[in-house]
Protein backbone atom coordinates (compact mmCIF):
# COMPACT_ATOMS: atom_id res chain seq x y z
CA UNK A 1 0.00 0.00 0.00
CA UNK A 2 1.31 3.44 -0.96
CA UNK A 3 1.02 6.19 1.66
CA UNK A 4 0.93 9.75 0.27
CA UNK A 5 2.14 12.52 2.55
CA UNK A 6 0.05 15.71 2.98
CA UNK A 7 2.90 17.73 1.52
CA UNK A 8 2.88 15.63 -1.64
CA UNK A 9 -0.91 16.01 -1.96
CA UNK A 10 -0.63 19.80 -1.56
CA UNK A 11 2.14 19.94 -4.17
CA UNK A 12 -0.03 18.07 -6.67
CA UNK A 13 -2.98 20.40 -5.97
CA UNK A 14 -0.75 23.45 -6.53
CA UNK A 15 0.48 22.01 -9.82
CA UNK A 16 -3.09 21.43 -11.01
CA UNK A 17 -4.08 24.99 -10.11
CA UNK A 18 -1.10 26.36 -12.04
CA UNK A 19 -1.98 24.28 -15.08
CA UNK A 20 -5.62 25.39 -15.01
CA UNK A 21 -4.66 29.06 -14.63
CA UNK A 22 -2.12 28.88 -17.46
CA UNK A 23 -4.59 27.09 -19.73
CA UNK A 24 -7.29 29.70 -19.04
CA UNK A 25 -4.85 32.57 -19.68
CA UNK A 26 -3.70 31.02 -22.96
CA UNK A 27 -7.32 30.57 -24.02
CA UNK A 28 -7.95 34.26 -23.32
CA UNK A 29 -4.90 35.26 -25.33
CA UNK A 30 -6.00 33.04 -28.23
CA UNK A 31 -9.40 34.72 -28.20
CA UNK A 32 -7.76 38.15 -28.43
CA UNK A 33 -5.70 37.11 -31.44
CA UNK A 34 -8.68 35.58 -33.23
CA UNK A 35 -10.61 38.83 -32.75
CA UNK A 36 -7.60 40.82 -33.93
CA UNK A 37 -7.52 38.83 -37.18
CA UNK A 38 -11.27 39.31 -37.67
CA UNK A 39 -10.86 43.07 -37.20
CA UNK A 40 -9.08 43.30 -40.55
CA UNK A 41 -12.28 42.46 -42.43
CA UNK A 42 -14.92 44.41 -40.48
CA UNK A 43 -15.66 47.93 -39.34
CA UNK A 44 -14.85 47.63 -35.64
CA UNK A 45 -15.34 51.30 -34.69
CA UNK A 46 -18.93 50.78 -33.41
CA UNK A 47 -17.59 48.10 -31.07
CA UNK A 48 -15.30 50.49 -29.19
CA UNK A 49 -16.17 52.56 -26.13
CA UNK A 50 -17.30 56.01 -27.19
CA UNK A 51 -17.57 58.20 -24.07
CA UNK A 52 -21.00 59.39 -22.97
CA UNK A 53 -22.94 58.10 -25.96
CA UNK A 54 -25.59 55.42 -26.04
CA UNK A 55 -23.86 53.72 -28.96
CA UNK A 56 -20.63 53.64 -27.00
CA UNK A 57 -22.17 51.46 -24.28
CA UNK A 58 -21.83 48.44 -26.55
CA UNK A 59 -18.08 48.78 -26.20
CA UNK A 60 -18.34 47.88 -22.51
CA UNK A 61 -18.70 44.28 -23.66
CA UNK A 62 -16.64 44.24 -26.87
CA UNK A 63 -13.84 46.81 -26.56
CA UNK A 64 -11.43 44.60 -24.53
CA UNK A 65 -11.42 42.14 -27.46
CA UNK A 66 -10.18 44.77 -29.94
CA UNK A 67 -6.67 46.15 -30.49
CA UNK A 68 -5.31 48.90 -32.67
CA UNK A 69 -1.94 47.42 -33.67
CA UNK A 70 0.32 44.39 -33.35
CA UNK A 71 2.40 46.14 -30.69
CA UNK A 72 -0.78 46.86 -28.74
CA UNK A 73 -1.97 43.25 -28.68
CA UNK A 74 1.53 41.88 -27.99
CA UNK A 75 1.84 44.07 -24.90
CA UNK A 76 -1.53 42.93 -23.60
CA UNK A 77 -0.72 39.30 -24.44
CA UNK A 78 2.29 39.22 -22.15
CA UNK A 79 0.41 41.03 -19.38
CA UNK A 80 -2.56 38.70 -19.57
CA UNK A 81 -0.40 35.59 -19.60
CA UNK A 82 1.62 36.57 -16.54
CA UNK A 83 -1.01 38.34 -14.43
CA UNK A 84 -3.82 35.97 -15.42
CA UNK A 85 -1.75 32.90 -14.55
CA UNK A 86 -0.53 34.43 -11.31
CA UNK A 87 -4.00 35.52 -10.17
CA UNK A 88 -5.62 32.26 -11.25
CA UNK A 89 -3.03 30.23 -9.37
CA UNK A 90 -3.07 32.22 -6.13
CA UNK A 91 -6.80 33.09 -6.08
CA UNK A 92 -8.73 30.90 -8.54
CA UNK A 93 -12.20 31.57 -7.09
CA UNK A 94 -11.67 35.29 -6.48
CA UNK A 95 -10.22 35.80 -9.98
CA UNK A 96 -13.15 34.03 -11.66
CA UNK A 97 -15.65 36.18 -9.78
CA UNK A 98 -13.66 39.37 -10.31
CA UNK A 99 -13.30 39.10 -14.11
CA UNK A 100 -16.78 40.49 -14.94
CA UNK A 101 -16.12 43.47 -12.66
CA UNK A 102 -12.73 44.12 -14.25
CA UNK A 103 -14.16 43.78 -17.75
CA UNK A 104 -17.01 46.21 -17.17
CA UNK A 105 -15.02 48.50 -14.89
CA UNK A 106 -12.42 49.26 -17.54
CA UNK A 107 -15.14 50.17 -20.03
CA UNK A 108 -17.11 52.27 -17.55
CA UNK A 109 -13.99 54.26 -16.69
CA UNK A 110 -13.41 55.04 -20.36
CA UNK A 111 -17.09 55.85 -20.97
CA UNK A 112 -17.31 58.26 -18.05
CA UNK A 113 -13.89 59.94 -18.21
CA UNK A 114 -12.86 59.72 -21.86
CA UNK A 115 -12.71 62.67 -24.18
CA UNK A 116 -15.67 63.33 -26.45
CA UNK A 117 -15.62 61.61 -29.86
CA UNK A 118 -12.71 59.37 -28.80
CA UNK A 119 -12.66 55.60 -29.17
CA UNK A 120 -11.27 53.29 -26.49
CA UNK A 121 -10.32 49.66 -27.07
CA UNK A 122 -7.94 47.01 -25.78
CA UNK A 123 -7.60 44.61 -22.85
CA UNK A 124 -5.15 46.78 -20.90
CA UNK A 125 -7.93 47.90 -18.56
CA UNK A 126 -8.59 44.25 -17.66
CA UNK A 127 -4.89 43.56 -17.09
CA UNK A 128 -4.67 46.62 -14.85
CA UNK A 129 -7.60 45.23 -12.92
CA UNK A 130 -5.76 41.93 -12.46
CA UNK A 131 -2.66 43.77 -11.32
CA UNK A 132 -4.50 45.85 -8.73
CA UNK A 133 -6.44 42.78 -7.63
CA UNK A 134 -3.14 41.08 -6.81
CA UNK A 135 -1.68 44.19 -5.12
CA UNK A 136 -4.74 44.69 -2.92
CA UNK A 137 -5.20 41.04 -1.97
CA UNK A 138 -1.55 40.90 -0.93
CA UNK A 139 -2.16 43.82 1.45
CA UNK A 140 -5.47 42.50 2.78
CA UNK A 141 -4.69 38.82 3.27
CA UNK A 142 -0.97 39.04 4.15
CA UNK A 143 -0.43 35.29 4.09
CA UNK A 144 2.64 33.84 2.45
CA UNK A 145 1.03 33.09 -0.93
CA UNK A 146 -0.70 36.49 -1.09
CA UNK A 147 2.47 38.44 -0.33
CA UNK A 148 4.47 36.43 -2.88
CA UNK A 149 1.86 36.96 -5.62
CA UNK A 150 1.63 40.67 -4.88
CA UNK A 151 5.40 41.12 -4.92
CA UNK A 152 5.79 39.26 -8.22
CA UNK A 153 3.04 41.34 -9.82
CA UNK A 154 4.61 44.55 -8.51
CA UNK A 155 8.06 43.49 -9.72
CA UNK A 156 6.94 43.07 -13.33
CA UNK A 157 4.08 45.57 -13.53
CA UNK A 158 4.68 48.14 -10.82
CA UNK A 159 4.45 50.78 -13.55
CA UNK A 160 0.67 50.25 -13.54
CA UNK A 161 0.57 52.53 -10.52
CA UNK A 162 1.54 55.40 -12.82
CA UNK A 163 -0.32 54.41 -16.00
CA UNK A 164 -3.69 55.09 -14.37
CA UNK A 165 -2.87 58.80 -14.70
CA UNK A 166 -2.83 60.86 -17.92
CA UNK A 167 0.78 60.70 -19.08
CA UNK A 168 1.11 59.48 -22.66
CA UNK A 169 -1.18 60.67 -25.49
CA UNK A 170 -3.06 57.92 -27.25
CA UNK A 171 -3.10 55.66 -24.16
CA UNK A 172 -6.47 55.12 -22.52
CA UNK A 173 -5.59 55.92 -18.93
CA UNK A 174 -9.35 56.19 -18.29
CA UNK A 175 -9.86 52.46 -18.92
CA UNK A 176 -6.73 51.73 -16.86
CA UNK A 177 -8.16 53.69 -13.95
CA UNK A 178 -11.56 52.01 -14.28
CA UNK A 179 -9.98 48.55 -14.31
CA UNK A 180 -7.75 49.42 -11.34
CA UNK A 181 -10.68 50.62 -9.24
CA UNK A 182 -12.64 47.53 -10.19
CA UNK A 183 -9.68 45.38 -9.10
CA UNK A 184 -9.58 47.07 -5.70
CA UNK A 185 -13.35 46.65 -5.23
CA UNK A 186 -13.14 42.99 -6.28
CA UNK A 187 -10.32 42.37 -3.80
CA UNK A 188 -12.43 43.85 -0.99
CA UNK A 189 -15.44 41.77 -1.97
CA UNK A 190 -13.75 38.43 -2.59
CA UNK A 191 -10.75 38.47 -0.23
CA UNK A 192 -12.14 35.56 1.83
CA UNK A 193 -13.34 33.39 -1.06
CA UNK A 194 -10.10 31.42 -1.45
CA UNK A 195 -8.87 29.57 1.66
CA UNK A 196 -5.44 30.35 3.03
CA UNK A 197 -2.93 27.75 1.88
CA UNK A 198 -1.27 25.67 4.62
CA UNK A 199 2.02 27.25 5.62
CA UNK A 200 5.14 25.15 5.37
CA UNK A 201 6.73 24.79 8.80
CA UNK A 202 10.43 25.37 9.34
CA UNK A 203 12.62 22.70 10.91
CA UNK A 204 13.05 24.67 14.13
CA UNK A 205 9.26 24.96 14.49
CA UNK A 206 8.86 21.21 14.07
CA UNK A 207 11.60 20.64 16.66
CA UNK A 208 9.86 22.93 19.16
CA UNK A 209 6.56 21.10 18.72
CA UNK A 210 8.28 17.73 19.22
CA UNK A 211 9.95 18.98 22.39
CA UNK A 212 6.64 20.27 23.74
CA UNK A 213 4.93 16.94 23.02
CA UNK A 214 7.81 15.08 24.69
CA UNK A 215 7.57 17.29 27.77
CA UNK A 216 3.81 16.72 28.01
CA UNK A 217 4.23 12.95 27.82
CA UNK A 218 6.95 12.97 30.51
CA UNK A 219 4.76 15.13 32.77
CA UNK A 220 1.87 12.67 32.43
CA UNK A 221 4.19 9.77 33.27
CA UNK A 222 6.02 11.07 36.35
CA UNK A 223 3.82 13.75 37.87
CA UNK A 224 1.63 12.71 40.80
CA UNK A 225 -2.09 13.20 40.69
CA UNK A 226 -3.96 15.92 42.49
CA UNK A 227 -4.41 15.44 46.27
CA UNK A 228 -8.15 14.80 46.00
CA UNK A 229 -7.39 11.79 43.81
CA UNK A 230 -5.16 10.16 46.47
CA UNK A 231 -7.07 7.39 48.32
CA UNK A 232 -7.40 7.61 52.12
CA UNK A 233 -5.42 4.71 53.64
CA UNK A 234 -6.09 5.30 57.37
CA UNK A 235 -8.96 6.70 59.41
CA UNK A 236 -8.71 7.62 63.11
CA UNK A 237 -11.05 5.44 65.10
CA UNK A 238 -12.19 7.66 68.00
CA UNK A 239 -15.61 7.88 69.57
CA UNK A 240 -17.55 11.02 68.72
CA UNK A 241 -17.69 12.18 72.34
CA UNK A 242 -14.10 11.41 73.21
CA UNK A 243 -12.30 14.27 74.96
CA UNK A 244 -9.37 13.82 72.62
CA UNK A 245 -11.65 14.80 69.74
CA UNK A 246 -12.84 18.04 71.32
CA UNK A 247 -11.31 21.39 70.47
CA UNK A 248 -10.13 23.16 73.64
CA UNK A 249 -10.28 26.95 73.58
CA UNK A 250 -7.26 28.94 74.64
CA UNK A 251 -7.50 30.74 77.95
CA UNK A 252 -7.96 34.45 77.45
CA UNK A 253 -5.20 36.65 78.72
CA UNK A 254 -6.00 38.78 81.74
Amino acid sequence: MTVTSPRHIQRQADRRRLQRALTASMAGVLLLWVCFVIQKSIDWTPLTVTPRTLEGLLGLFTAPLLHGSVAHIVANTTSLLLLGTLAGTAYPKATLRALPLLWLGSGIGAWLLGAANSHHLGASGVTHGLGFLLFTLGLLRRDKAALAAGMIAFLFYGGMLMSILPREPGVSWESHLGGALAGIVAALLFRHVDPILPRKKYSWEIEEEMQAQRADSERDTFETHAPHDVPVLWHRNTPPNDEQSNVLPFRKRE
